[in-house]
């Protein structure tokens, strides 16, 4: 077992060596040391690693030689590196927070430099865990830390350096603002809590967050290789698809001057998408444009700011009242999924889209688990609307196009058979994040196969949420024996 002995030794040579021989001879093992004559010319910090009988015969010959008068609570030191902005007193918050929890500070250390950012090393003694994890909690929103020293048999400070190691790893790796820092903090904390209640170690979950996050930034830019599909439809429209590596298809209708949207993808691709909508549209923003997000999902709407019109339905556009009034959305009421679409929305950049957009067109006029809400006429393409029960997401929509024998079916169905290898390994992540894809497993069992039952797969092309489309399956007639 290990203790820190809070020792006062006298300002001579060989006073350290004078309390090393002791725990020498004692069987003891220093393990750390941490003195700063500039901070206490007496206060000399040992951490020794010994037995029970061992630490107490280490304690009264140190108490014997007058180098410790209280040692009933010798409490433990943290060294953290603190990443401040290089401008005169950018300490001092730091140093009056540490000084509100009446810690002691055995150590100290400065760098000054020509960047932008200086840093500093404090150490740092405490006596009771809980109060240093709530410092940390608090200094992490003050700056960037990074903790260098602490006794990992303490199972509440290992986690607390845990999480917010975790966190600023991900805020340098995606660039995120200093509040997006924070709450990426607070709710690292939260998925902490809740693993921790239900006794489960942190590391596989936040393993697939960093994966998560990691996967996106790996599809920006010149990475990001969409698959584009045309056809064509009746009546002059033609179909595009842009399926991408990661996030939801994108299925645009186009005739004229007119194109409507099912369905966006991933906010932080919006350059991406966008580069792509002006080689196939090159006077795209002069076109009128609508969408109908098949549900609201974060990787599914994250260019809706961009639409003056966004037809939803009714529970489709309260999710996106809750989110635009700072409130929980629909996943977020269940709090065991909360804080990991908080984090998901966070990383990919995600903002609801703005109410005066939002074009509500009703709800199911009865209680089936795909029930028709109501026609929408899109210049003279028809469409009919069907609520999905809520069994993947509350909000989410099936869009038929009978003329074409067309189903657009969101994540009601999706194509797993037909994701590309990229998609592969990105969709496995969702359960991680969510705790679930589904907000009930059983009734989007039933939501699927009565959208199946109602438009058959071997008569309707499917459009699914992700993966290749799924045409038709051909018949074959069987003979009379």
């Amino acid at each position: 077992m290990k203790k820190t002995f809070i020792t006062q030794v006298p300002d001579k040579s060989g006073a350290f060596l004078k309390a090393s021989r002791i725990i020498a001879e004692a069987g003891g093992n220093i393990t750390r040391v941490s003195y700063n004559k500039a901070i206490d010319l007496h206060m000399l910090f040992i951490e020794v690693s010994a037995t029970e009988e061992q630490l107490h015969q280490i304690s009264e010959a140190l108490r014997a030689i007058g180098y410790i008068s209280d040692n009933t609570a010798p409490g433990q030191t943290i060294l953290i590196e603190f990443k401040l902005p290089n401008v005169p007193s950018a300490v001092l918050p730091v140093l009056e927070l540490i000084d509100s929890y009446h810690f002691n500070i055995p150590y100290i250390s400065g760098q000054g430099s020509d960047d932008e950012d200086q840093t500093f090393k404090i150490g740092i003694h405490f006596k009771e865990p809980d109060k240093i994890k709530r410092f940390l909690d608090e200094a992490a929103r003050l700056c960037s830390l990074r903790v260098l020293n602490y006794d990992k048999t303490q199972k509440m400070l290992d986690n607390t350096v845990f999480y917010i190691s975790f966190a600023n790893q991900l805020t340098a790796l995606l660039n995120l603002d200093k509040s997006a820092q924070n709450a990426l903090i607070a709710d690292s904390n939260l998925i902490m809590q809740l693993l921790d209640d239900r006794d489960k170690a942190p590391y596989r979950t936040f393993s697939y967050i960093s994966r998560f996050a990691e996967m996106l930034k790996q599809f920006k830019g010149e990475n990001f290789c969409a698959k584009i599909h045309r056809r064509t439809l009746q009546d002059g429209w033609t179909l595009h698809m842009i399926e991408p590596p990661c996030g939801s298809n994108t299925y645009i209708l186009e005739k004229g001057n007119a194109l409507l949207f099912i369905d966006c993808g991933f906010a932080c691709y919006a350059q991406e998408m966008l580069k792509i909508l002006h080689d196939l549209f090159p006077d795209f923003e002069d076109r009128e444009k609508a969408i109908i997000p098949t549900h609201p999902d974060i990787d599914h709407c994250g260019l809706l700011y961009l639409f003056p019109d966004v037809y939803v339905s009714n529970d489709g556009r309260l999710n996106f009242a809750l989110e635009n009034n700072s409130l929980p959305n629909f996943r977020e009421q269940n709090k065991l999924p909360a804080p990991y679409n908080r984090i998901s929305k966070l990383l990919s950049k995600y903002c609801p889209p703005k109410m005066d957009t939002i074009r509500a067109l009703g709800e199911p006029k009865d209680k089936q688990p795909i029930s028709f809400i109501a026609p929408l006429d899109f210049h003279g393409l028809q469409l009919d609307i069907y609520a999905g029960n809520g069994g993947h997401s509350k909000g989410e929509v099936a869009i038929v196009d009978e003329k074409n024998r067309i189903v657009y079916s969101g994540d009601i169905v999706v194509n797993i058979a037909g994701f590309s290898k990229e998609q592969a390994a990105f969709n496995k992540l969702a359960p991680y994040l969510l705790t679930s894809v589904n907000t009930n497993s059983a009734m989007a069992t039933e939501e699927r196969l009565d959208l199946q039952e109602k438009f058959s797969p071997q008569v309707y092309t499917y459009c699914c949420g992700h993966g290749a489309m799924m045409e038709p399956a051909p018949q074959t007639d069987k003979k009379a024996e």
